[in-house]
């Protein structure tokens, strides 16, 4: 694969990285400002990010994909899955974790996904362990760590059902990277995520249905949050991280992916006015560091690496 392929897929996944941390934080705020329920929450930016996608895929792309994704009953299949276990898991169980414990925790547990995928892969005899990967892994994991405790151990004493949802939130983290590339390689990733989402939304319509909130008792600044986490943290975040998996491979996405965590406590610390301390720093520098080492790394000369479930 071409360089400018490669540089495109970084962006891609990078800003959505980002674009989801940010809205982490704004989420927060929803929640303890105006209080917002996370059953809701998460129901109705599913449900308006997903129509907004396949509104975009009419108007820009092939519309037949909007309807052809469905007469293939083994893709269908597929994309129920996908969007079952995938999109609304990992929505759900990580604001599950955040709701049990903390953000930190929850947000350092989800990204055990690299280290899951990279293991899986080597199992499934489809890559090799390099020492880049040890190292880029190594640099992702220690950057999260203190970048969320700040060195402290002792913030990890949590709930167990907090580290229950983290690390199911690192599985569905792990499994949407994954299942994903056999998808976008027969449909548009606009169709993908979008009934992705539609459906997922669904789903958490029966337990809780989108309808029932005070909108006319809810102040200016809370629905221009509300779209900011709809339009930016969910459509175009999971759009751009998807559309990465075009260029990069699932273990190179997900790793890139760490920025999330990054965004999150630089706008905590800007926009909250929460301390950042000493060792945030250097786990600011490790990540970074991960981006530059994968963004310098050459593509690979086979394509073992962007297999997924079959």
């Amino acid at each position: 694969m071409d360089r400018p392929a490669r540089r495109k897929g970084l962006f891609l996944v990078v800003t959505g990285a980002v674009l989801w941390g940010i809205s982490g934080t704004v989420a927060k705020k929803l929640f303890q400002h105006y209080a917002i329920e996370v059953d809701w929450l998460v129901t109705t930016r599913l449900l308006i990010a997903g129509i907004l996608l396949l509104t975009v895929q009419f108007f820009t792309k092939d519309r037949s994909q909007i309807t052809g994704v469905w007469k293939n009953r083994r893709v269908a299949i597929k994309l129920v899955i996908f969007a079952l276990f995938g999109t609304l898991a990992v929505q759900y169980t990580y604001m599950a974790s955040i709701q049990h414990g903390n953000a930190a925790v929850a947000t350092l547990l989800q990204y055990l996904a690299p280290v899951m995928i990279i293991f899986y892969l080597i199992l499934r005899k489809q890559t090799v362990f390099t020492v880049q990967d040890l190292v880029t892994v190594s640099l992702a994991l220690v950057g999260c760590f203190l970048l969320l405790t700040n060195g402290s151990v002792s913030q990890l004493s949590v709930p167990m059902p907090a580290i229950v949802w983290g690390v199911l939130s690192g599985v569905t983290l792990a499994f949407y990277t994954v299942y994903a590339v056999p998808l976008l390689k027969q449909y548009d990733s606009l169709v993908i995520v979008g009934w992705a989402m539609i459906i997922g939304g669904a789903a958490l319509s029966f337990i809780h249905p989108p309808w029932q909130a005070d909108f006319a008792g809810m102040p200016l600044e809370a629905c221009l949050y509300l779209v900011f986490v709809i339009i930016f943290g969910t459509m175009l975040a999971f759009w751009f991280y998807i559309e990465s998996l075009q260029s990069l491979s699932p273990k190179e996405t997900s790793l890139v992916g760490s920025l999330e965590p990054l965004a999150a406590v630089l706008t905590t610390v800007l926009w909250l006015k929460e301390p950042f301390g000493f060792f945030q720093w250097i786990g600011t520098s490790c990540i970074i560091g991960m981006i530059l080492l994968l963004a310098l790394k050459k593509a690979p000369t086979n394509q073992k690496t962007n297999a997924a479930v079959s």
